[in-house]
């Protein structure tokens, strides 16, 4: 399965200031951000979920050809079923939720619905996050800018604020894309926002890009 850009600035963004021992990965797809997590870590639990069949399994393979198989599970299961019964908290929780906008409308309507109903609604991450984040735990995520400011607004409905805060462009010239969010229960005096750009031309990268993403490309 492909790797999507989001997934990568994710997995190479979070925060790791805190050395978090425990790591949750909501909706991993494929697995590439806790592989990414295992790698910049010496976290010695990553968990995992997602509810997708075939994405478990490739996640799943993916954990279990990894150089980190001793520290990284999947469970095959839904948000609302893990935070049922939680057992555990995390030191960082880490999400690229799939996500459903008017961009995406085509002229099928039960293609509209499906997607619509794959979306995992923002209150039942933040919730889940809210529930499962240790005392000074990090909740990360990469949302749409457009959604940036309900998203912060919501979360503080959950006592998480803001940590950190980089918008994402794809060009110099493009319109902001994307938000990386980081989020403690400490509410902070300021914290720092900046942008990163992806490309100056086509797979011309900017140096920041680079300097971010090099320790997981064979060719950057």
């Amino acid at each position: 399965m492909k790797i999507g850009t989001d997934g990568v600035l994710l997995g190479a963004w979070s925060p790791l200031d805190h050395a978090p021992i425990s790591i949750l990965d909501i909706g991993t797809g494929t697995g590439i951000i806790a592989l990414m997590l295992a790698q910049r870590t010496q976290a010695l639990e990553i968990d995992a979920l997602e509810i997708d069949e075939n994405a478990y399994e490739q996640a799943t393979d993916n954990f279990e050809n990894s150089p980190w198989n001793d520290r990284l599970y999947c469970f095959h299961a839904g948000l609302d079923e893990f935070v049922e019964e939680p057992e555990d908290e995390y030191d960082l929780i880490v999400s690229n939720p799939p996500f459903y906008t008017e961009n995406f409308k085509t002229d099928n309507d039960a293609r509209d619905l499906a997607r619509f109903s794959d979306a995992m609604p923002f209150e039942d991450l933040i919730e889940a996050a809210a529930l499962l984040l240790s005392e000074n735990g990090i909740f990360a995520v990469i949302i749409p800018f457009k959604e940036e400011a309900s998203f912060i607004a919501l979360a503080e409905e959950y006592e998480l604020y803001p940590a950190k805060i980089t918008r994402v462009k794809g060009t110099p010239s493009s319109e902001i894309k994307r938000s990386l969010l980081a989020f403690s229960r400490n509410k902070p005096i300021e914290f720092p926002i900046d942008e990163l750009i992806i490309e100056t031309a086509r797979h011309q990268y900017t140096p920041e890009y680079i300097e971010l993403t090099k320790d997981f490309y064979l060719k950057m």
